[in-house]
Order: structure tokens, then sequence, then C-alpha cells
């Protein structure tokens, strides 16, 4: 049970950031990226048990490599990306315009939307890596592709990316002080770095740092918006 709390406590934090956000465009922005998010949910497979093997609802996981803390769970953490930066710093979102969307750059903007998915099955399936350092290339091949494509998002892609880590640090130091020895038990160490910040898995803040970095741009690449 204690994967399936700790995702509530990052949907309570999800609810928080949505209360306090007063822009209708925000909110919507927020809500239509979570969901996109909560697919990767059903990535789940690919994680365990190379990278975890945690309790679940119904024994799902070890049943059948799927479970419900993961839809969960990403479902929180895009929606807590896509607006921790917005909602620290005011300003709104402009749609670009046409003689802006002709720049040269955006001759890359489907390769830039579709590079994260594409690079990780490269690394998935041509290295032996394990599936977490796939996902953190991923996600930083996708942030670089958006910030050549983008350059106007660079400040709030690694804004994101350092505020995402610190609040998912401390997100994870709260789960430790509730349920220690839980990494030890759950994720498989010996087939990662075994480096552990406090307690914290190195590769979970990997994979903070690239979900911040690449996922906050992910609406105004989308839309053709930037955000001022």
């Amino acid at each position: 049970m204690q994967y399936l709390a700790g995702s509530l406590v990052l949907l309570f934090i999800w609810f928080l950031i949505f209360f306090f956000n007063k822009s209708k465009v925000g909110r919507e922005e927020m809500l239509k990226i979570s969901l996109f998010t909560s697919l990767l949910g059903f990535t789940e497979p690919f994680f365990v048990p190379k990278y975890w093997n945690p309790p679940t609802l119904f024994d799902l996981a070890q049943k059948t490599r799927f479970d419900l803390e993961s839809l969960i769970f990403a479902f929180a953490v895009g929606g807590i990306v896509a607006e921790i930066y917005e909602l620290i710093w005011k300003g709104k979102h402009i749609k670009l315009t046409h003689i802006q969307m002709q720049k040269k750059r955006h001759r890359f903007h489907k390769l830039a939307l579709v590079s994260a998915p594409v690079s990780f099955l490269i690394f998935y399936i041509l290295t032996p890596l394990n599936p977490i350092y796939s996902t953190f290339l991923a996600f930083l091949t996708g942030g670089l592709f958006t910030a050549y494509c983008r350059p106007d998002l660079i400040r709030k892609m690694v804004s994101s990316a350092f505020i995402f880590l610190g609040i998912y640090f401390l997100f994870f130091l709260f789960f430790n002080f509730l349920y220690p020895g839980y990494t030890q038990a759950i994720w498989n160490l010996k087939n990662l770095s075994n480096i552990l910040i406090f307690n914290i898995p190195l590769e979970e803040l990997l994979f903070a740092f690239g979900l911040g970095f690449m996922w906050s741009s992910l609406y105004e690449h989308f839309t053709w918006s930037k955000y001022e």
C-alpha cells in the first residue's frame, strides 16, 4: 500500500496547485497534460521488475506488471510539472504569430514532439541500459530537441526541472520517513548505480529532473504558444 499512499500524496499536491491556480487556461493546461501523462502509467511493464517491484493493489504488478498506482502517479506528476512554474511566475499564454511559426527552427517541430518516445525505444531495444536510464535519456533528448526548436521555452523548462526536482526530493524524504527501509526492499539496486542520496535512489532524482525539463514544455509546444 506504500506505493498507493505515495501516489495519493502527489495527487494531493496536484490538487493544491490546481486550487491555487486561478487561471482558467492554466487549469486547462494542467488537466490536459495530466490526462496525457497518465498514459505513461501503462509503461510499467518496462520497469517491473528490472527497475523495481512494488507491492500494489490486488497484486497487479506481480501478476500482470500493470498497476493502478502508476496511473495515479503519472497523472499527478504530469500536472505538477506542467503548472508549477506558472504558479510561481505569473504570466499568460500567447499564441505564436504565423511569422514566428515559420522560423527555420520550427521545421523540427514534429521531430521534437516524437523524439522522446522514439529515443526511449532505441535505448531500450538496442542497449543493455536499465529502463530508467533509457527514460532519463529520452527525456533529455526530447527536451534538447524542444529547446532547439523553441528556445523561448528554455527558461520554463530549466526552471521547472529544478523546481520539480526539489518538490520530488522533499516528497521522497517524507516518504522515507514514513516507510523506512522501503527503498532497499523495493528498488532493484543491484541493477542500478546503488547511489543513494538521503536514502533516495539517484535514478529517481534523474527521473524527476528529466521529467521537469521536457514535460513542462509540452502544452506550449503542442499548442504553438508561449508563456510570458
